[in-house]
């Protein structure tokens, strides 16, 4: 029941069906697996990326009675299969392969150095992350009781690459190393007392492997053998899972006692289906899902794809020549900063996921119909972005409010003299700058605001077309002149 120790995503152990459904989770379990792999600016020099490996760390037993870290992860759950259910399990785990360079020497030997220096990337020393996969499928009846065990090894393995120049010879090597790795799945199931038939599902995934520190052992000698950013696939052929972030009424009790340590279960897949868990060593919510404007893994998801993506097109040649040598992945990064269409990028600037009363049922339509695309890709509501008939008393268009003796509304000219509140740090930038009022709003306390555009600001048209306007009250401008 466990899957060939090998590099390849291979899922061969599972049945079509059930495979199929597993593949649905995976993206999104894919960016589970690499969260904080590599971070911007994508380099091995980069400070923040020579501390590694922060989510689902399961080191040695040896080095967890260290203190600090953990040998082992536990998932409880809680589902309702139906007889003769299977339940497919598939732990996912990264391997830690360290790489050491080596440039050629002229007698045909090697030696090992900091850095090589080839025309379009600088190798470095790095530690790669290689995807390792245990599959089991087990029937939920032979999982009570003390239930099952299923051992598992990764052995250490020694491999060697040669590196070739631009002319095609051998200008060095690159030699990785991967530590043995052995832990064991556990699960079991067990029958809660209640009104309705529902299981409490344990799995628990731990390191077992022998390897002890030496006198000079640290954290990285552990990491060789640990399974780094360590998650599980669970699967139902027959039945469903309860969600454990909105349980149903009578299930609450049950699922505040579940016992989960290092994970956070929730319902993968498509929204409505209930046969999927994925458990994550990373708070998420229910069928979490990559945002379809995502042009590609950027392994720093923490971030904003926007922002990595226009500082990784801001590197220069000489960083990003490091960052293709560092990883194959943060080469891929690179590649898609340089190479992304500006329709790609401009879809980055955000996006509404949905419309409706705070107070009111959710809507059954989906909720992005009302919407479609403008002429420069910016989603367009069909109604404008005040409500005429919401309120007749205000009107932010047309009506105005008397500062210094003059008139001021929509098309008026002001100069921005904020300071009295000093509220925002933003203002001491727009002191003395001048205005163009968009509209005169009035607060629920009877206060009134004037919404503005910077004049000389060239993102001026798009903050209009949003409506994402800078807000100042009355005395916090002076008249220029009126529309």
């Amino acid at each position: 029941m466990t899957a060939p120790a090998s590099d390849a995503s291979s899922s061969a152990a599972f049945a079509p069906a059930v495979e199929a459904r597993l593949a649905t989770a995976r993206q999104v379990a894919d960016a589970v697996l690499f969260e904080g792999y590599v971070l911007y600016p994508y380099r091995a020099s980069a400070a923040k990326n020579r501390l590694r490996w922060q989510f689902g760390v399961l080191v040695p037993p040896a080095w967890s009675a260290r203190g600090g870290e953990h040998s082992f992860q536990q998932t409880e759950c809680l589902m309702e299969p139906r007889p003769g259910a299977n339940l497919a399990v598939e732990v996912r785990f990264l391997h830690a392969r360290r790489r050491t360079v080596q440039r050629v020497l002229p007698d045909g030997g090697f030696e090992t150095v900091p850095g090589l220096h080839l025309d379009d990337r600088i190798l470095v020393p790095w530690d790669e992350g290689v995807e390792e996969r245990v599959e089991l499928t087990v029937p939920v009846a032979g999982l009570a009781g003390e239930g099952v065990a299923v051992p598992f090894t990764r052995p250490a393995r020694r491999e060697t690459e040669p590196v070739l120049d631009g002319e095609g010879r051998t200008a060095g090597r690159l030699l990785r190393r991967r530590g043995e790795i052995s832990g064991v799945v556990r699960l079991s199931a067990a029958e809660l007392d209640g009104p309705y038939r529902t299981t409490r599902l344990t799995a628990v995934v731990e390191n077992t492997c022998d390897w002890v520190p030496g006198p000079g052992g640290d954290r990285d000698a552990a990491l060789a053998h640990s399974l780094l950013a360590s998650h599980l696939l669970l699967c139902l052929d027959r039945g469903a899972f309860l969600s454990m972030t909105g349980p149903p009424e009578w299930a609450k009790g049950a699922v505040a006692a579940c016992r989960n340590l290092r994970t956070w279960p929730v319902l993968a897949g498509e929204p409505g289906r209930t046969d999927l868990v994925l458990s994550s060593p990373i708070i998420l919510e229910d069928h979490p899902a990559i945002a379809p404007e995502s042009p590609g893994a950027l392994y720093d998801a923490t971030e904003i794809d926007e922002i990595l993506a226009l500082r990784t097109a801001a590197l220069t040649d000489e960083e990003k020549r490091e960052a293709r040598g560092t990883d194959e992945r943060a080469a891929a990064v690179v590649e898609l900063a340089d190479t992304m269409p500006a329709e790609v990028l401009e879809r980055l600037h955000g996006a509404v996921r949905s419309l409706r009363e705070a107070t009111g049922p959710a809507p059954q339509e989906d909720p992005l119909a009302p919407f479609a695309p403008c002429d420069h890709g910016t989603a367009r509501p069909d109604t404008p972005w005040w409500d005429p008939g919401g309120d007749t008393g205000v009107d932010p268009e047309h009506d105005r409010v008397v500062v210094d003796g003059a008139a001021l509304g929509a098309g008026s000219r002001v100069v921005l003299r904020p300071g009295l509140r000093r509220s925002d740090a933003q203002d001491l930038f727009l002191h003395g700058r001048t205005a163009l009022v968009e509209a005169v709003l009035h607060d629920v306390d009877g206060g009134v605001h004037l919404a503005v555009t910077v004049e000389g600001d060239p993102g001026a048209d798009i903050r209009r077309e949003q409506g994402r306007f800078l807000y100042f009250q009355p005395d916090e401008v002076e008249p220029l002149e009126t529309a």
